[in-house]
Parts: C-alpha cells; structure tokens; sequence
C-alpha cells in the first residue's frame, strides 16, 4: 500500500452560491453555480465508489473558493497541517476548516509565517514536493519543512513553472514511482526520480488528477491522455470538470484525501 494514493478518508466542502465570484488567473467565463453543484456531487460519489467515508462540510457563502478545501490544509499518516493561503481573498478559508480536522486527527499542526497553499504540494511515498508561486512562498515552505521533518518527512522546494497557477496544476500522482506531467513541469527537472507519463500536448489542464486507491479522478475531455493512461495499466474515472476549471480548479483541489492518525 502507498501512503500517499491509498486513503480510507476524503474532506470535501459543498460550493457556495456565491462560486460564481472565484478567483481566476484568465477571464473565460463565469461559472453556473447549479452545475457546479452537480459536477461537485458526481465527484463526492466517485470518491465514496472508491471506498472514501466522505465528510461533507457545509458551503461557506464568504468565500467563493472554499469548496477548493486542498488549499487549506495537508492531511498526511501523522497529522494534518492547517495552510496559510496565499490569496488574501482566502485567508479565512484555513480556520474554517481546521474543527474538522481536529475531529478526525489528534495532531493538527498551523503554519504560521509566509504563505503556502495545499495546491502547490505533491506528496510521494519519498519525499513531498513543494512548488513556490504567487500563492507558495519560499517562508511557508520553511514553516511546513519544520512541521513535518519531524514527522519523518522530507520537504524538496521547487519552482512552478511561470504564469501556472499552482504546482498541481500541472502533474499529478498516479503511484508511489510515477507521475502524470506537462512537458513544460517535467523539463525543469522536478521529476527525474519518477517514471513520468507525459500529457498529450493541448490537453495540459487534465495533470491535474489524483489517484485515490484503485481508480484515478480525472477530468472528462482530454481523450488522448485518457488513452494513454489506461494503456498503462490505470483504471480512470472521467468526470465533469469544465465549471471547476473556470475558476482554476481541478481534480485534486475538491478534497483533502487521507488516512487518519
């Protein structure tokens, strides 16, 4: 079993009316709350078929993009990290979901300087990844590195490529030893210990996936890479993801994905 693909847990947190105001790097449109709501629930479905007991948190209507809860937290074998997100429009975001936490974990741990969002970091079975951009800076890496090495954890900084959102955005995980990338995050370098699987080019904003046990959650519309995955031995869930994707989420940002301590 892997730590860090195999979970009896997920965290997840219903979108607000008011998701229709999410924060978005580029203008594409405004998203439709009614059917963001029904991609959310197909979702929350996909993970308990997965064998996930979901705990579903009620919509916070002050923050529009607080049903991306992975920003606000890293869940790992030991404890939970409460974030300290880098959008000031999401600041509040972390508090909220720190109570449930704490039920769940009898360790929950709060960075307290810099700034350091859950979708700029990539757990392995090895090491975590952390990705610095304009919502992860170099302070909030160090103050998760002090949490968690001495939990047995290793912290590697890394660089997110210019003008992407989070280091997320472009690679997921899709077992302990390989990863699923956008050429431009697998030439920097990050990944030489992996096997990397590369996305098709023009279907970069499927990376953005995630592995949870036997199945991986992965955005409907990028059939290329779809196929290739499954010829390498994955079995994918395609779900919608196009309301999401418009105010920069995907597959990974919808939930916290854990085994509690």
């Amino acid at each position: 079993m892997s730590a860090a693909t195999d979970f009896t847990h997920a965290i997840v947190r219903a979108p607000s009316a008011s998701v229709t105001d999410g924060l978005r790097a580029v203008d594409s449109g405004t998203p439709d709350a009614d059917r963001f709501a029904g991609d959310h629930a197909a979702y929350v479905a996909a993970l308990g078929a997965a064998g996930a007991e979901v705990i579903a948190l009620p919509a916070l209507e002050e923050f529009p993009d607080s049903v991306f809860v992975e920003d606000a937290a890293l869940c790992l074998p030991e404890g939970a990290v409460v974030m300290r997100p880098g959008a000031p429009s999401r600041s509040g975001e972390a508090a909220a979901v720190a109570p449930a936490l704490r039920k769940v974990y009898g360790r929950v741990e709060t960075v307290m300087d810099g700034f350091i969002e859950g979708g700029d970091i990539l757990v392995t079975d090895r090491e975590i990844l952390v990705g610095l951009s304009a919502r992860t800076d170099a302070a909030g890496v160090a103050a998760l590195r002090a949490i968690v090495e001495p939990w047995g954890h290793t912290v590697r900084e890394l660089a997110t490529p210019p003008d992407v959102l989070h280091f997320k955005t472009d690679c997921g995980l899709l077992d302990g030893d390989t990863v699923l990338a956008t050429e431009r995050l697998a030439a920097s370098g990050c990944f030489s210990e992996y096997r990397v699987i590369p996305v098709e080019p023009g279907e970069e904003p499927c990376a953005n996936c995630i592995r949870y046990n036997g199945v991986v959650l992965f955005p409907a519309g990028f059939p290329m890479t779809a196929a290739r995955l499954r010829d390498a031995g994955y079995d994918l869930v395609e779900l919608p993801n196009e309301q999401a994707a418009l105010i920069d989420g995907g597959m990974s940002c919808l939930s916290l994905r854990f085994t509690p301590s």
